[in-house]
């Protein structure tokens, strides 16, 4: 009997009314006392292993990867729900161009059918007011799929409760080197002066030959009318451009020269404001699938001293809510033990 069919066999098993009906309750009970305790803001996976999950059951490729969306359904459904606020996926790696060709465009198809199925049943998304935005290096993704993203980022730009951050195509080189790039550029770039109609200088000649022409105009003279019939204001108009030839001399301003930012005070905050992630919370918890364990150029600047990486050997088209709990009921475990050292620091 082969794994396929005992995967249908227990597929169907599970999807029955009654199995139904007792794996919701039991998934609301379990989320509902999992939120007693703290929640992680921002949660990051790795979804490695669809192919692998693909070839032991004997389907093809492309279908593999359809059932790691499905999988990805699943567990945004089970992180908005829990509380999180961000959920990271690592959808498309730069490196993944260089696969067979039409391996690539089956992937980039299916993300046309998947943005697509976002855009038009994205009940999931609304339920919980979660926006997408898709992050990496735009420049490379084809130009018959760029529609699509915008459209799922559009659909859902109202979205302000919870986000889902879409890497694709993305590394974390390509995403530091851009933060790097901005951040030289924010500190050599001169700072633009405010343009006025009038320099500093020109309002004060103008002031200065006001006073003459009314200090002239004290004396006695006879008054002539103007042959060209040019009223009072033309007058003042015209003004504005000449200046009065007995007016005092213009004195010259000095040029201020640009002031440059101190490079002395980029710190990793400065470059952290110019990452992808820059307005999202710290990341909290990494997983990744298939047993692999590195991080393969994911969320490198983003893993910090108190993220929680967690490598799990289940394939990601099998990852559930059963293996979702274990992480974070270590992940509160950890925090509580992180709280009472902070406890005991700040008593000394």
């Amino acid at each position: 009997m082969s794994d396929l069919y005992l995967s249908h066999v227990r597929n169907w098993i599970f999807k029955s009314p009654p199995a139904e009906w007792a794996m919701r309750n039991a998934r609301e009970l379990l989320i509902g006392t999992l939120k007693q305790g703290p929640i992680p803001l921002h949660v990051a996976f790795e979804m490695d292993g669809n192919r692998r999950f693909a070839k032991s059951h004997k389907i093809e490729t492309i279908e593999g990867h359809h059932l790691g969306f499905e999988a990805l359904a699943r567990v945004l459904e089970i992180c908005y729900k829990c509380g999180v606020k961000v959920v990271t996926v690592y959808a498309f790696s730069i490196e993944n161009f260089n696969r067979p060709r039409h391996e690539v465009s089956g992937l980039m198809a299916m993300a046309k059918v998947k943005l697509e199925q976002l855009v038009q049943h994205g009940e999931l998304l609304d339920r919980y007011g979660a926006g997408i935005r898709v992050l990496g290096e735009r420049d490379l993704i084809p130009a018959d799929v760029l529609p699509y993203v915008d459209r799922a980022i559009e659909m859902t730009k109202n979205n302000k409760d919870a986000v889902l951050n879409i890497c694709f195509p993305y590394t974390s080189r390509a995403e530091m080197t851009s933060a790097i790039k901005a951040t030289v550029d924010e500190f050599t770039t001169s700072p633009r002066v405010p343009n006025t109609p009038f320099s500093q200088s020109r309002i004060t000649q103008k002031i200065r030959s006001n006073k003459s022409k009314r200090s002239d105009s004290s004396s006695p003279r006879e008054s002539s009318p103007d042959p060209n019939g040019k009223s009072d204001v033309d007058d003042s108009m015209s003004s504005t451009t000449a200046l009065d030839p007995d007016s005092p001399p213009l004195q010259s301003t000095p040029v201020k020269t640009a002031k440059f930012q101190n490079s002395e005070s980029i710190t990793a905050e400065t470059i952290n404001n110019h990452t992808y992630t820059a307005e999202c919370p710290p990341l909290d918890i990494f997983v990744r699938t298939s047993g692999v364990t590195r991080l393969s150029d994911f969320m490198l600047w983003q893993c910090h001293e108190n993220t929680q990486i967690f490598f799990l050997k289940c394939l990601w088209p099998e990852f559930d809510l059963w293996h979702f709990v274990p992480i974070l009921l270590e992940w509160q475990w950890r925090q509580k033990k992180l709280m009472e050292k902070e406890r005991d620091t700040s008593r000394r």
